[in-house]
């Protein structure tokens, strides 16, 4: 044993005993200072949030799954969201998937999204639009979701969305899994002036009352077409079929008379002519039309980082095709889910999910449904 008057008989907590003191003598007036402009520029968070120095989208540290600062496509960065009536098209991101059934991961959905578009230019040759020179478009950074609690999470979305769309700049969403399809029609649809329908890419229905005793990626359809100015008749969903469609969601679809097209539909008629029909269901006694498209209704062998891939899905050109025909007569918004980057080995999947945004985009400005709308706040600013 060691000598009790050598200097083994210090305390062998010596360093964890200073440490827990020296905390004590710390500032944090910059904490405080953090907070304060949390709040000021990211919004004072939902009711349901008991925790008052949350946010509804992230502006400081927390939380550390979200609020990377590299934008989409390198677009301006708008910190106030108070001020984001000054754009023609938001984007941000939903880092959640609390809601996810098997693989987690979308939580960095967001984040892979944007990076991936550090590959593209501004400039699409086919399409003939340049974004930088024709729309208006800011990205407002990521919603301070909690990943503990499902609800919590969609109230913030919710809040979030029903911000955007109420100061009249079309929402573009990257999800997250696709329990957000919920929350993002429901802080939409009281500022419609009418219904809305829904055009759903997936190879699931996900029209199920709930998953797991809860309200997962598997049921937002179900609560959404609950919304009196969404219904289920507006509803088409595209790409539907393999063996991981819950019998529980299609008798749903069958009840609510809500519209399936299967890949095998898309092969036998062609894009055009499902296209046609899609744009036809939804925008029947409708004022507007949302796009939600999960990435894993692409055949897996392209998306392999997603939460539940689906062999036999639609392949990129047929996607990509349908994606620009049906937004030709214009969106009131766009959320791409369900992309996972701890999957993507190569980032084709987080690639595929920025492409649908951007051809999506680029096809409204060139139909004249975007690219109306100049920036007049002094700021660094895209568009016309």
């Amino acid at each position: 044993m060691a000598d009790g008057n050598s200097a083994n008989s210090e305390p062998p907590n010596r360093e964890g005993a200073w440490a827990q003191q020296a905390e004590a003598e710390l500032p944090d007036r910059r904490e405080r200072e953090e907070i304060e402009r949390c709040l000021t520029f990211g919004l004072e968070a939902a009711p349901t949030i008991n925790d008052r120095r949350i946010s509804t989208f992230v502006r400081g540290e927390l939380p550390h799954f979200a609020g990377e600062r590299g934008t989409f496509l390198k677009c301006p960065f708008v910190e106030d969201v108070s001020k984001v009536d000054d754009a023609e098209v938001a984007i941000f991101g939903v880092p959640l998937d609390a809601g996810a059934t098997y693989r987690p991961g979308t939580r960095f959905g967001p984040q892979g999204i944007r990076r991936s578009t550090n590959l593209f230019g501004t400039y699409n040759y086919e399409l003939g639009v340049d974004l930088r020179e024709q729309l208006n478009m800011v990205d407002i950074g990521d919603v301070f979701t909690i990943p503990g609690n499902l609800e919590k999470s969609f109230d913030q979305i919710s809040q979030a969305m029903a911000h955007v769309v109420q100061k009249g700049v079309m929402p573009v969403v990257l999800g997250g899994d696709h329990s957000i399809g919920f929350p993002t029609i429901r802080g939409m649809a009281p500022y419609l002036d009418g219904n809305i329908g829904i055009i759903h890419f997936d190879r699931h229905v996900d029209t199920q009352e709930s998953d797991l005793d809860e309200r997962m990626h598997t049921t937002p359809w179900f609560h959404a077409t609950n919304i009196k100015n969404a219904p289920a008749t507006n509803l088409v969903q595209i790409g539907i079929g393999g063996w991981q469609a819950p019998r529980a969601g299609v008798k749903v679809g069958r009840e609510r008379q809500s519209t399936v097209i299967t890949v095998g539909d898309v092969e036998r008629v062609g894009v055009e002519k499902i296209a046609e029909m899609a744009l036809e269901v939804a925008w029947k006694d409708a004022k507007a039309v949302y796009l939600s498209f999960d990435i894993d209704v692409i055949d897996a062998g392209f998306v392999p980082g997603t939460g539940w891939p689906e062999p036999g899905g639609l392949l990129p050109r047929e996607a990509l095709n349908l994606v620009r025909m049906v937004s030709e007569p214009g969106l009131a918004g766009i959320e791409v889910v369900e992309c996972s980057p701890p999957y993507d080995w190569a980032e084709q999947t987080a690639l595929l999910s920025s492409r649908v945004i951007l051809d999506s985009l680029a096809t409204q400005v060139r139909s004249g449904k975007l690219g109306n709308k100049k920036a007049s706040a002094d700021r660094h600013a895209w568009g016309p």
